[in-house]
């Protein structure tokens, strides 16, 4: 039985988890960790922080928020806890705190946990080498209301993902308001839509000359992230220290 503390556990996403595991007869919640600890009627312990936590896990599962992430990273290096980071918004200083902490424990970490997302990824690194010189690639991005992060952190991944292709030869280009110029051969743009119950929408687009290609994923609830979420810490568990994202475990 794997043992799983969820890190943000009374949020969204974090009861969208609560709810996948219960149906997986390999995994079960030791204890949750949330500020709002009482928010639900969990079948499980909730601490409101994470030091207040008193039971064992192999694995964190983190859907939380990017202010946590210090606590976080202390606690799983200290106990020799894997680490799941599903969380998005975090700072390059953030991004390089989880590196550093991936030499002491093996932490997995994507701003998307859909398996489709990042096949759609895999998909776009392929295209825009074929058609860099001849297409513009403009990234459009679609969530729910209450989304704080902007641009989504899946859109900066899939801007970054195109971008190694092309030996970092493009820029971001967030919308185009004021910009009255036409737009430049080396830009990537990326948009972000918000309203309302959106789960989240993807669109990567090459525009070219008479003709357009558009690469799409739409997610229809928040189950799919659960769902991968839950495949990303069956996949850690047989890995040594080290960090981990969604193309390691579909390859």
């Amino acid at each position: 039985m794997i043992n799983v503390i969820i890190n943000g556990c009374n949020g969204r996403m974090g009861q969208v988890l609560v709810n996948e595991i219960s149906k997986d007869k390999d995994m079960t919640i030791t204890s949750g960790i949330d500020i709002n600890s009482e928010k639900y009627n969990n079948k499980f312990p909730v601490f409101k922080e994470i030091y207040s936590n008193n039971t064992k896990a192999d694995v964190i599962i983190d859907f939380s928020n990017p202010n946590s992430l210090t606590n976080l990273l202390d606690y799983a290096v200290k106990n020799k806890i894997r680490l799941i980071i599903a969380t998005t918004g975090f700072s390059p200083q953030d991004i390089e705190n989880i590196k550093q902490a991936s030499k002491h424990i093996p932490i997995f970490h994507s701003a998307n946990m859909s398996l489709g997302i990042n096949v759609l990824i895999n998909l776009v690194k392929k295209t825009a080498p074929i058609l860099n010189d001849l297409f513009d690639i403009e990234i459009i991005e679609k969530h729910h209301s209450h989304k704080i992060d902007s641009p989504s952190g899946t859109a900066y991944m899939i801007a970054h993902e195109i971008n190694k292709t092309l030996k970092n030869s493009k820029h971001f280009v967030f919308g185009r308001h004021a910009k009255n110029q036409t737009r430049k051969k080396d830009e990537i743009g990326i948009h972000a839509i918000r309203g309302g119950t959106v789960v989240g929408k993807h669109e990567v687009i090459f525009a070219g000359l008479d003709e357009i290609i558009e690469i799409k994923h739409s997610a229809a609830s928040k189950s799919v992230f659960a769902v991968g979420a839950i495949k990303a810490a069956k996949f850690l568990l047989t890995k040594d220290n080290g960090l981990y994202g969604m193309q390691d475990l579909i390859r």
